[in-house]
């Protein structure tokens, strides 16, 4: 396991504990916010900034305080299918998926972000 492997397992583990259920969705969010052709993180915070949301995730950028977000607003940015797909995968529920993104997509996109910018 190399370097990177190791740090997106602590990652994982220090936003998801020890569930892997939890495990699993915690790896679908990191997918989301890395993977450019997903959009990654810009693509994530172009998504908060059409819906009027993008102070949220410019909190979780910045080195400062995360501003926290709720279930229905993880709900109008990402979609239900979105979500409906990730419980699926994950074996939870969409209201649970929704309760955990609440946490995990703050978390994820603070912890990658370390410095305040995000990395092209």
């Amino acid at each position: 396991m190399g370097l990177l492997d190791g740090l997106v397992g602590n990652l994982v583990g220090s936003v998801a504990g020890n569930d892997p259920k939890q495990a699993n969705l915690a790896n679908s969010v990191l997918s989301m916010v890395t993977n450019p052709q997903g959009g990654g993180i810009g693509g994530i915070l172009s998504a908060f900034e059409a819906g009027g949301l993008g102070h949220l995730v410019q909190s979780w950028i910045s080195t400062g305080p995360n501003l926290p977000v709720t279930a229905q607003q993880i709900e109008q940015i990402l979609g239900s299918d979105k979500i409906a797909a990730m419980a699926q995968s994950a074996g939870l529920t969409p209201d649970v998926v929704k309760a955990k993104l609440t946490e995990f997509l703050p978390a994820i996109i603070d912890k990658l972000t370390p410095n305040g910018a995000v990395k092209a």
